[in-house]
């Protein structure tokens, strides 16, 4: 991992676990990704320090746990986590796990496709805008949120 991806990921955690640490309550996230991939490991130490109780499986074949959840092709993302019986797929940001969890939408899980710069693990970019999409039982989705540019 590089320095600066570091130091931003450390950056993100101590924010995250001053906002986030209450709502988190212990829920349990277990987090499936490739050995390799410091981005989703800045994802999930993110998690842990909102308060989260967070177990990693370092998996080779992350195509086989996309398809073992039925996760739309178009809504995949870097890694996949499962909480609560919903899957968070890439990198869903903090407020929108809390949100989920305190909701209990009927949906599947939450997708953030592809690895948008600025979301949770993959540094801090105030011009960040991307969508978190609620993804339905059918695979379709919604947005559920949007992460726009703070003025």
């Amino acid at each position: 991992m590089k320095r600066r991806q570091f130091l931003w990921s450390v950056a993100a955690a101590g924010a995250i676990a001053m906002a986030g640490s209450a709502r988190a309550g212990g829920e349990s996230i277990l987090v499936y990704k490739d050995p390799n991939c410091g981005c989703c490991q800045a994802w999930a130490d993110a998690m842990k320090a909102a308060g989260f109780s967070v177990k990693i499986e370092n998996v080779d074949d992350l195509g086989a746990i996309k398809q073992r959840f039925a996760i739309p092709a178009q809504l995949q993302g870097c890694h996949t986590a499962i909480v609560a019986g919903y899957y968070l797929e890439g990198h869903v940001p903090l407020d929108a796990v809390s949100r989920l969890l305190a909701e209990r939408p009927a949906v599947v899980g939450l997708a953030v496709p592809g690895m948008p710069s600025g979301s949770l693990g993959m540094g801090d970019d105030p011009g960040a805008s991307y969508d978190v999409l609620a993804v339905s039982k059918d695979g379709s989705s919604r947005v559920y949120q949007e992460v726009r540019p703070k003025a």
